[in-house]
């Protein structure tokens, strides 16, 4: 018999006479640090082919009856040539007026293009705007903003062919990169590089 129970000053309590439990270690496969190892570098080869991927933009423009295929960035920088042309097709057909663009807002149009298969084209309703045109407009419509972003050629009005334009102002809003802007009735959206916001 053991001892411990046979020692008079001995006081057996429960904890004594059961064993300790035995906690449960997860087992780790040998084979886990290949596999993320692995999966970091897929996930790195993906972002680095995304940013790598030539950007291409197809526009008809709704006033002039113009179109333009064009690809703005050849997978390592924009096209400073392509970009000139995309100024132009966009200036103010109502003044002339060519003004830069801005690279991000073409950025936003081609990630709107590639959400729905990349391969639509763009119809221009209104790109840049010359302050003169800005403000015949604002005088006809209350929703032209004074300061309104098309004068930036930070802004545009489109729709996507073959694309419901509620579908494509969700599509627009889920990216966050800047305001959106949804016309119903005459079935176009806003886009802009500016702050993030809607209407």
């Amino acid at each position: 018999m053991n001892p411990i129970f046979n020692h008079p000053c001995n006081v057996v309590t429960p904890a004594q006479t059961q064993p300790f439990p035995q906690q449960s270690r997860p087992v780790l496969n040998a084979n886990w640090l290949p596999r993320f190892i692995l999966l970091v570098l897929v996930l790195s080869l993906t972002s680095v082919c995304a940013a790598k991927t030539p950007r291409q933009l197809d526009f008809y423009h709704t006033h002039t009856g113009k179109s333009l295929s064009i690809v703005y960035y050849d997978g390592d920088k924009y096209n400073s040539a392509a970009l000139k042309q995309i100024s132009e097709f966009l200036g103010d057909f109502r003044t002339g007026t060519v003004h830069a663009i801005a690279p991000e807002t073409l950025d936003i149009l081609y990630k709107l293009r590639t959400e729905f298969g990349g391969e639509g084209t763009f119809e221009i309703i209104s790109a840049y705007r010359s302050p003169k045109t800005n403000s015949m407009l604002r005088n006809k419509s209350s929703g032209v903003a004074k300061r309104s972003l098309h004068m930036e050629g930070k802004a545009i009005d489109v729709r996507l062919r073959g694309v419901n334009t509620a579908l494509l102002k969700q599509a627009a809003l889920k990216l966050q990169l800047g305001g959106v802007g949804y016309y119903h009735k005459s079935d176009f959206i806003h886009v802009d590089n500016g702050r993030v916001r809607r209407w």
